[in-house]
């Protein structure tokens, strides 16, 4: 057995994965409210100021974007936090007589490393004029991010064993696989779609793709659909196999956070694109991605546990 993770050490796993949700939101909301240019130029917000001065002619937009630039400090922190976490986690193994999981410390070193390059990045899509393809590179990053956080939870509380555990049928496993891709195609064609939409991040003309809008919204669609009878289609799968029950449930989670986007998706799309419901949006896709991502983690193993208690959350 390996030594339980504490209280605090899940928290900080977690809270993590949330910190790396939330500033994507928080980012949406900067482009919903066309305040992406708010600080018109990186790293400081105006020449000569770090902060935002009385004399810029943006009004509350300044304070919009430089409140987002202040959260990349606040998930630094927390991703520092999550490092030593990980350096506790692992000690606490080596003292248990267990070897550490070098993995966990790659990827803490990674989500830092992410944040890094995100910041520069951000600035990248600022200097640009918010350039469509910088904005959607930068929303993938995130989604990368995302995952690393998502397999740090994972892999911190896996069991040593896979004791009272059941094989996962190929069928499944493959299922799940495409689903997974299937999801980040969707999530690629999503910040297409945005690329070629009404909320272009300021108030002045921003450059746009030169991409029919309906059209690619409705290939977006289309793999949105698939994506749903791909989804049904695994859950008939795991019924007519041998499927540990967490894996249906993990499924249904799926199921349902994709059905929810896809119908924020749809008003959104009939009701002119209201900046409230693009930012719920952007939410959904990121809960979208991680359940895919937590159901995928599932396959990554050749037997799933059969008992629920040990299960991530």
């Amino acid at each position: 057995m390996h030594p339980n993770l504490t209280g605090w050490q899940k928290s900080i796993l977690r809270a993590n994965l949330v910190s790396q949700t939330g500033i994507v939101v928080t980012g949406a909301l900067v482009r919903v409210t066309a305040s992406g240019l708010g600080c018109p130029t990186w790293p400081e917000c105006v020449a000569g100021s770090i902060t935002p001065t009385s004399t810029q002619t943006q009004s509350w937009h300044k304070y919009v974007e430089f409140g987002n630039r202040l959260l990349t400090g606040a998930i630094s922190l927390v991703a520092v936090a999550t490092l030593i976490t990980v350096f506790v986690i692992n000690r606490n193994r080596v003292t248990a007589g267990l070897s550490k999981r070098s993995g966990l410390t790659k990827l803490a070193l990674a989500v830092v490393a992410g944040i890094f390059a995100q910041a520069i990045l951000g600035g990248i899509t600022v200097l640009t004029g918010l350039n469509p393809l910088t904005v959607a590179a930068h929303f993938l990053v995130s989604m990368g991010l995302i995952a690393i956080s998502v397999l740090l939870v994972i892999r911190a509380q896996e069991p040593e064993t896979t004791s009272d555990s059941l094989p996962l049928a190929k069928p499944v496993r493959y299922l799940v696989q495409a689903i997974a891709a299937l999801a980040l195609l969707i999530i690629t064609l999503g910040t297409l779609v945005t690329g070629t939409g009404p909320h272009a991040g300021d108030t002045a003309k921003v450059t746009r793709l030169k991409l029919d809008a309906v059209t690619i919204t409705h290939v977006h669609a289309t793999a949105v659909q698939l994506f749903f009878g791909l989804v049904i289609g695994l859950i008939v799968a795991i019924l007519a196999n041998t499927t540990p029950q967490p894996f249906l449930k993990r499924t249904l989670i799926v199921l349902a956070v994709s059905l929810g986007q896809g119908l924020i998706g749809y008003i959104q799309y009939f009701t002119g694109l209201p900046w409230a419901l693009v930012a719920l949006h952007v939410l959904g896709a990121c809960l979208l991605w991680i359940s895919t991502l937590y159901l995928l983690a599932l396959t990554l193993r050749p037997t799933v546990k059969v008992a629920t208690s040990t299960d991530v959350e």
